[in-house]
């Protein structure tokens, strides 16, 4: 029979619980989340289901990745409501922290990600934002000491930070990346969809579309990176957007070349108070060889 979802809030008893099943031979996986769970986060929880025996999942709303004019206080949080949905997804673990029990007294950030990796996309407007989600995650893996971590792909500059992180301490954890979830319309799953109003709503999906419409350029072999950029922030702002940017990176980051064949395609742009992230991968499919 299937134990009941253990929720813990101090270290001690969540090591407890995880050291009895690291002595068992079972393998752990991990997802943190912020809490204000939707179907994406629940979908992280299934891969980590497929991934190893046990899943933790962490709830913590970590004030060091938010920034001055960011409004920590008032961040959604639905514990009660996130228990009872990871409870009936079959998490085995739910670890609730206090900011006391994780930093103390000095709440800060004690890891700096490098510029390269920060300096661009959520980044180059949101100084320390990326310090911050560095510095709780390496707690969170110090704390439970998981076989597997999992994380989405929406947030492609954050899964980013946190493989550099894995590798830069030598942590033997493997970082599994999830696909983005979307809704119907193409719109990617978000904590903050819940602020859209109707209208906007209908609105949303137009993100996507964007993301979708500079692939297809690129497949039909456009490669003025600077004019589609352009082209699909002047989309997004005609239609009621404020957008903040629409990039084309390579999937390391890094600025795309003409004879690439991989490309990302990131965007951010509020929509009324709510800001939404997305990205979509571009593969251009290789050239088949001429036969004799």
């Amino acid at each position: 029979m299937k134990e009941s979802l253990f929720q813990v809030n101090d270290a001690a008893s969540l090591q407890a619980a995880c050291q009895k099943w690291r002595d068992a031979g079972e393998r752990i996986a991990f997802v943190p989340t912020m809490g204000n769970l939707h179907e994406g986060h629940l979908q992280l929880v299934d891969l980590a289901k497929e991934k190893a025996d046990r899943c933790v999942v962490s709830i913590f709303v970590n004030p060091t990745q938010f920034g001055p004019n960011e409004d920590f206080d008032n961040y959604p949080r639905s514990q009660e409501k996130d228990c009872a949905a990871l409870a009936a997804r079959g998490a085995d673990l739910v670890f609730l922290p206090t900011v006391d029990s994780l930093y103390g007294a000095d709440v800060r950030s004690d890891i700096q990600v490098p510029k390269e990796l920060t300096d661009k996309l959520c980044g180059a407007n949101r100084p320390g934002h990326f310090d911050g989600v560095a510095t709780v995650v390496a707690k969170l893996f110090d704390v439970v000491k998981p076989n597997v971590a999992i994380f989405g792909s929406k947030d492609y500059q954050q899964l980013q930070v946190i493989r550099w992180l894995v590798n830069d301490l030598a942590l033997p954890i493997k970082i599994i990346s999830a696909p983005t979830v979307r809704e119907e319309d193409g719109l990617a799953m978000s904590s903050r969809n819940q602020y859209l109003s109707m209208e906007q709503r209908q609105q949303a999906s137009r993100l996507y579309q964007v993301l979708e419409y500079v692939a297809v350029r690129l497949l039909r072999g456009q490669r003025d990176f600077d004019a589609l950029e352009m082209e699909a922030a002047n989309v997004l702002n005609k239609t009621g957007w404020q957008v903040d940017y629409v990039q084309i990176l390579t999937p390391e980051m890094t600025p795309p070349s003409k004879n690439g064949r991989d490309f990302i395609i990131f965007a951010a742009a509020n929509l009324g108070s709510s800001r939404l992230i997305d990205n979509l991968i571009c593969t251009i499919p290789a050239k088949p060889k001429n036969r004799m």
